[in-house]
């Protein structure tokens, strides 16, 4: 009688567990297997892949180009921008020229 009466306290705990696990079980049974899903999105991940390379490369020869030039990244165009007179000055003699 003990066990019945804690089977009936925790019947929605219980009921909860059991459609949890069929879900889970069916779930696994009907999904596609990892090396299935591996192959149908390699030309993606592989694109992914040098896209970022090709990002990290250029970035770092981004960054040795200015370094060359004495200036921040950027800091010309905004010197442009802003108005500045010797770099406006350079930019209209090389236009000219």
């Amino acid at each position: 009688m003990d066990i019945s009466k804690k089977l009936q306290q925790y019947r929605y705990h219980i009921t909860i567990a059991i459609v949890v696990s069929l879900s889970f079980s069916l779930l696994l049974y009907a999904a596609p297997r990892f090396l299935t899903i591996v192959a149908y999105f390699w030309p993606l991940f592989a694109s992914t892949t040098v896209f970022l390379v090709a990002i990290i490369a250029f970035g770092s020869v981004s960054k040795l180009s200015t370094e060359d030039h004495g200036e921040e990244a950027g800091e010309g165009l905004l010197d442009y921008v802003a108005g500045r007179a010797e770099h406006t000055q350079e930019a209209q003699t090389l236009l000219t020229e």
